[in-house]
């Protein structure tokens, strides 16, 4: 793994990599539904070449893929509108709730917050200040943006994805045909390669996983006595392709609404304990199994990546995070000049039996 000693090319790449995040940045509106329309491609190109195995042209299997999964996740949406839209009015009562069962902790807050209102009270009578009223935009015309945007990055991930299938490999052939030598072919295939059956099947283990998680979460939450646990169980399926972030929101949420559904302190944390206890079943055994012989990334790496991606692009970044540090592993791993950059990636290989 030799270690990169020019340094003038050493000062090339970081302007190199500070132009490409800065790129990127400014280009998120384009850039997050190309990655995730690749992403998506990646997941759904095993049952494309199954399709493909019996004798469906690609261009039917690529329709009959794509009207699956926005099928799927059209029902899905049907199913959840009315629970989530249930939960939105009972918000406010159900903080209220929350509120209440820690009025304790509340009243000391509240004392601060007034004592801080008093302080500045004080200085305002002091010294005057005259008053700037910023008016910002409504909260209807903030909504309208967001659901328009929302609207056209789908629609772009849509007809991405859908030529993504339908073209196979013909990006990886024109790559192949245009480099000049036979290394470079080779080098090509091999990470093009490594890329689509490494990040598939991290992608398609992760989902699995995560639908599992779901599922369990689900009936954990009905066996508690939650309403709408299809709703929890779709909460606990979104967040856990966060790593380590996701699973302490869907923690906490779980745990707020049992604090504000029960009485009793024992059901009220019953499904916190029974969610956290399905993740630790996941993450610590059943998944680092499946992926042992695939992907092991520093975890400290992950964080850092999460809190990079969310800062870039928000909660699709978040979501993106790990796909796109295990695309960069494989090729740091695949070119000699980036081997001690993707060993850095890799963490400690566990002992297998």
């Amino acid at each position: 793994m030799p270690l990169p000693s020019n340094p003038v090319a050493m000062l090339l790449a970081g302007i190199f990599g500070l132009l490409a995040i800065y790129a990127l940045w400014v280009t998120a509106e384009v850039a997050i539904p190309m990655v995730m329309a690749f992403m998506l491609y990646l997941v759904l190109q095993p049952a494309i070449r199954l399709l493909e195995r019996h004798h469906l042209p690609r261009p039917l299997a690529a329709v009959l893929v794509l009207v699956t999964l926005c099928g799927g996740v059209a029902m899905l949406t049907i199913m959840l509108v009315n629970p989530v839209s249930a939960w939105a009015a009972r918000l406010p009562a159900t903080l209220d709730r929350v509120e209440e069962r820690f009025s304790d902790v509340t009243r000391i807050v509240k004392q601060v917050q007034r004592a801080g209102r008093q302080v500045e009270a004080k200085i305002a009578t002091d010294s005057p200040v005259t008053p700037v009223t910023v008016q910002g935009p409504t909260l209807s015309t903030q909504l309208l943006t967001g659901t328009r945007e929302l609207v056209v990055s789908l629609l772009t991930i849509i007809m991405l994805l859908f030529f993504l299938l339908l073209s196979g490999d013909i990006f990886l052939r024109r790559l192949v045909e245009v480099l000049p030598t036979l290394t470079n072919k080779k080098q090509a295939v091999e990470i093009t390669t490594e890329i689509r059956t490494g990040v598939s099947a991290y992608l398609l283990t992760i989902t699995s996983m995560n639908v599992a998680v779901g599922v369990a979460t689900g009936l954990a939450a009905w066996a508690c006595g939650l309403p709408d646990a299809v709703l929890w169980g779709s909460v606990a399926f979104f967040c856990n392709y966060i790593p380590f972030l996701g699973p302490l929101l869907c923690g906490g949420l779980l745990l707020m609404l049992g604090i504000a559904t029960f009485d009793d302190a024992w059901l009220a944390v019953l499904p916190f304990l029974l969610y956290y206890a399905i993740h630790l079943i996941e993450s610590q055994f059943i998944t680092p199994l499946l992926l042992a012989r695939r992907f092991i990334l520093n975890p400290v790496i992950v964080i850092v990546s999460i809190v990079f991606w969310y800062w870039m692009w928000g909660i699709s970044g978040a979501v993106l995070a790990v796909p796109v540090l295990a695309t960069i592993k494989i090729v740091c791993d695949r070119i000699r000049g980036l081997a001690a950059f993707g060993h850095f990636l890799a963490a400690e290989r566990r002992a297998t039996p």
